[in-house]
């Protein structure tokens, strides 16, 4: 997922047999689940709708049973790696789709799913209780278009245990991440093919503003930062503070998300620790939000709308933090208690207005593998 070459090409050159496959129609190998696509007029209607969407995705079988039983449809999952790379995959395959619905196009990339044709038009049942600003808006944003589904900040994370050992202060802020008590000490992922990597570097672009991002990055680069391709091997075969990495990992700070922290105490050794092992550098966080759409030559786009309609329902949102550890979208929707006892809300995280990282993101991530993998 990280290559110095375009985005496109890069997940053609690293996907084409999956792409292929994807064109060639259902029955691929990364399928989860049962039933099959009809086609042609002779055929029934379809009892099977794909999902596609990235590694991280996660459901709990009783909230996918109860779409079936709801709808008579059962539910395919097809995962397409780093959600940069799915949605690269998924621009190749516009109009002729690996399955019914993509999810996991964040606000980061969603202008280049939309540029690409990926997605036909719905507006999902529970739109309206979704808060206003974290709806589609306007033709770059995607009204009409996707729905979003959940939301979260790419944050710094730092493994407490190492600072507590070494007698440092974790960093807060972004310039403190150039200071020299720092250096050698952060992976990134790259921005080219990583959505968190991608949002981190947004989120420079939106502090330091056009004339000051670079210099930043330079000075990130003299202090040594490491830049991997995408979140899992940044976060488990890097970063120092993974409970459920390799265990190799020598650098105690890396991009990840603000809710992080809780997932490590779900899946640590202590089910209630005084704190989490790791934390949150408040001030280095960016805004994502998650989206879904219908894919444009959908084999079932009745199942597509039905999904997308169950994606914004009560089931499907209370399911998401403990499955996908990040924040839902519906108003009302309470948070788990891990959530509140480890997890931390970032009360002004960077943001970015969506036509802005429509007109800036490429140029940006080509001047950033420029300057910092050249």
């Amino acid at each position: 997922m990280k290559r110095t070459a375009t985005p496109v090409l890069a997940a053609a050159t690293a996907l084409g047999l999956a792409v292929l496959a994807g064109c060639g129609g259902s029955g691929d190998s990364g399928t989860e689940g049962s039933g099959s696509s009809g086609s042609g007029a002779s055929e029934p209607p379809p009892t099977t709708v794909t999902l596609v969407t990235h590694d991280s995705f996660a459901v709990s079988d009783e909230v996918l049973g109860q779409f079936t039983a709801d709808t008579g449809f059962e539910v395919e999952i097809l995962r397409g790696g780093d959600a940069g790379v799915m949605v690269n995959q998924a621009v190749l395959t516009a109009g002729n789709p690996q399955g019914d619905v993509l999810f996991g196009v964040d606000n980061t990339l969603l202008s280049r799913a939309l540029e690409g044709k990926v997605f036909q038009p719905h507006e999902a049942a529970g739109l309206d209780r979704v808060p206003e600003e974290l709806r589609p808006a306007g033709e770059a944003g995607g009204e009409g278009t996707v729905i979003p589904v959940d939301t979260g900040d790419i944050c710094v994370n730092y493994d407490r245990a190492w600072f507590d050992e070494q007698g440092v202060e974790p960093p807060r802020t972004l310039d403190d991440l150039t200071a020299p008590e720092y250096r050698d000490l952060l992976v990134v992922e790259n921005p080219a093919t990583s959505s968190p990597g991608l949002g981190f570097l947004l989120g420079t672009v939106a502090a330091y503003g056009e004339e000051g991002w670079q210099d930043y990055w330079q000075r990130l680069a003299g202090n040594g930062v490491e830049v991997v391709d995408g979140w899992e091997q940044a976060y488990y075969d890097r970063f120092s503070g993974s409970g459920g990495g390799s265990g190799g990992g020598d650098r105690p700070l890396v991009v990840s998300y603000a809710t992080s922290p809780p997932a490590e105490v779900v899946y640590g050794s202590d089910p209630e620790p005084g704190q989490a092992p790791t934390g949150v550098s408040t001030g280095t966080c960016f805004r994502q939000v998650e989206y879904a759409g219908l894919l444009d030559g959908a084999a079932n786009p009745e199942g597509g709308r039905a999904l997308l309609d169950f994606l914004l329902g009560e089931e499907f949102q209370a399911d998401v933090p403990l499955q996908m550890f990040v924040h839902p979208v519906r108003e009302g929707v309470p948070l788990p208690e891990v959530f509140t006892a480890y997890g931390v809300e970032i009360a002004d995280p960077y943001t970015m207005d969506p036509q802005a990282i429509t007109d800036g993101r490429e140029r940006w991530v080509t001047e950033w593998t420029d300057l910092v993998l050249r």
